[in-house]
């Protein structure tokens, strides 16, 4: 399979997974095990990665030597929270730049605040962090995103945790094609079809937490998204048969039938 380049770094798998909303931190290294991810995202808010020395931390179960981290703002409403949020991810992590971005817009819905978002990205990579950004399906705000200079755009495909799956693939396609930094489907996705209508779509890569984590067997829902995103991937590098409304293309030779 393809890699997969973020600021400057090769991955194998286009598959990202959260951290959060497991029973322990043993189920979380499993369900990561079985996914293949290699990117994982962490809540500076609400994952132990040093904060607590009397508590479990995430960094003895799923080490830094193993995964890449992607520090994230989850729970942050306004510019200068995610800011520093994010300049105290990099004190814990010794430096680490990579980062993913996102602003709420509210409690109830988690729709991003775009404006904030602008404000934030803006600060951030002047501030030398590498943005990988979490944003709604706008493609004027995904472009603008790209020229402020964040490594990644990752448009929702619905409501986070919704698990509504993508609604307005219009909108995806578009960012898609006009944007040269990887895209990444974020937020939305519910089961392994999700994940790979929107690789076949052509996304770059697909972040998900709440359908794995919240699945009945979330070990086993990983291993059926490391599939799919796989799946989805060779499809859109092989190139779908065009769509032909009311017209049907026989699938053997016409030419040389017995008896004709």
């Amino acid at each position: 399979m393809d890699e997969l380049v973020i600021a400057g770094k090769a991955y194998s798998s286009r598959l990202l997974v959260g951290t959060g909303k497991y029973k322990d931190f043993s189920e979380t290294r499993a369900a990561l095990d079985a996914s293949g991810a290699q990117i994982v995202t962490v809540a500076i808010r609400r994952t132990n990665i040093g904060q607590d020395p009397n508590q479990p931390s995430l960094l003895d179960a799923v080490p830094p030597s193993r995964f890449t981290y992607l520090p994230n703002t989850a729970g942050c409403y306004t510019a200068d929270d995610a800011i520093r949020t994010l300049r105290l991810a990099r004190e814990l992590l010794d430096g680490h730049d990579l980062v993913k971005l996102e602003v709420l817009g509210d409690p109830q819905s988690l729709y991003p605040n775009v404006v904030e978002t602008l404000k934030a990205a803006e600060v951030l990579i002047q501030d030398g962090f590498k943005v990988m950004v979490y944003t709604s399906d706008d493609p004027i705000v995904a472009k603008q995103l790209e020229d402020l200079g964040c490594v990644a755009v990752m448009p929702l495909a619905s409501l986070i945790g919704s698990g509504m799956g993508i609604l307005n693939p219009w909108n995806l396609q578009i960012i898609f094609d006009r944007l040269s930094v990887p895209v990444i489907v974020d937020a939305g996705v519910g089961t392994a079809s999700d994940a790979a209508i929107a690789m076949e779509l052509g996304c770059d890569a697909v972040l998900m937490n709440t359908a794995i984590a919240g699945a009945k067997n979330p070990v086993l829902m990983a291993s059926a998204m490391r599939k799919a995103v796989e799946a989805g991937r060779e499809a859109y590098l092989a190139g779908r048969v065009p769509k032909k409304i009311y017209q049907a293309s026989p699938s053997s030779p016409t030419s040389g039938l017995i008896g004709s």
